[in-house]
């Protein structure tokens, strides 16, 4: 057994499994205390590293790209406090560090994992059922739905749409986003048959974040809901082919008219969203000009 306490937390390693226990230190990330204790399997691993420093070192877990879904939805943008997979070490156990950093690497050498992508979750993603409220909503999942509920801060233009309730069968993907500079952040849910036109403050299926201290739990939302989508790594069903037999009976046209209709219809839409202030005029500007590309 290879373990080292820290303020920041405690890690323990088996030879089977990395134990990352988060620390009450106040400098821990409110997304790593919700998320509790990991258990990391070896074989999700693909290398661990150790970095001194003046005033205190690093330790640093390296997972295979797809093992995780928490790091498959945030894309490396979790903030250092929020990420579990960094251990803050004191000088004075510094060497504990390097032990631990060793006992991983020697482990992974001898069982030959491979760093190569994982070709499915190995980690289960954040326990259910999860919540967490931030910006302008509050984002709920119980395994198979996914709750979302808007607070007085909420556009109006969305708040108005009421509570949404969408079923785990008919999202496609998930997006997590987080404030950076003056661009606010996202939560968002690909939803099957309601592609996405509206910025995040209009957008039903969507949260908005402001960049505020309770961001990162979204993050969590979307974790959960991911772990229980099809793997990245897994085909996609082929597309369905043409039907000849409708296409000669369809009038010369028709199939090219109907998409350009369609177009067109969206251009009233937006029309109609700018002159009722729902959109501004920068964002009817660019809802625009992404429909004329399309004509």
């Amino acid at each position: 057994m290879a373990e080292i306490i820290q303020k920041d937390g405690t890690w323990a390693f088996d030879g089977d499994a990395l134990r990352l226990t988060p620390g009450r230190d106040k400098n821990v990330g409110l997304l790593r205390r919700e998320l509790g204790e990991l258990i990391v399997p070896l074989g999700a691993l693909a290398g661990v590293s150790f970095e001194q420093g003046r005033k205190s070192g690093r330790l640093r877990l390296r997972l295979r790209a797809g093992a995780d879904p928490l790091l498959h939805v945030t894309g490396g943008r979790l903030a250092e406090p929020h990420d579990p997979y960094q251990l803050t070490v004191e000088p004075d156990r510094y060497g504990v560090a390097e032990y631990v950093a060793d006992e991983v690497r020697n482990a992974l050498l001898l069982d030959g994992v491979s760093p190569e992508p994982a070709d499915g979750y190995l980690l289960p993603g954040p326990s259910l059922p999860v919540s967490a409220s931030a910006g302008d909503g509050t984002a709920g999942f119980d395994g198979e739905r996914v709750r979302l509920e808007w607070n007085w801060k909420t556009e109006e233009a969305k708040a108005s749409t009421g509570p949404r309730t969408i079923p785990l069968a008919d999202i496609t993907g998930v997006e997590w986003q987080p404030a950076a500079g003056l661009e606010n952040g996202h939560l968002r849910f690909l939803v099957r048959g309601a592609p996405v036109t509206a910025p995040p403050k209009y957008d039903p299926n969507t949260v908005e974040l402001w960049g505020f201290k309770r961001d990162p739990l979204m993050a969590l939302v979307a974790a959960a809901v991911q772990a229980r989508l099809p793997h990245p790594s897994a085909p996609r069903p082929p597309a369905a082919e043409p039907d000849v037999r409708q296409d000669a009976a369809r009038p010369a046209g028709e199939g090219a008219g109907d998409g350009h209709d369609a177009l067109l219809r969206r251009l009233r839409e937006l029309g109609e969203l700018h002159r009722d202030g729902v959109l501004t005029d920068e964002e009817f500007a660019l809802a625009k000009r992404a429909v004329l590309k399309r004509l």
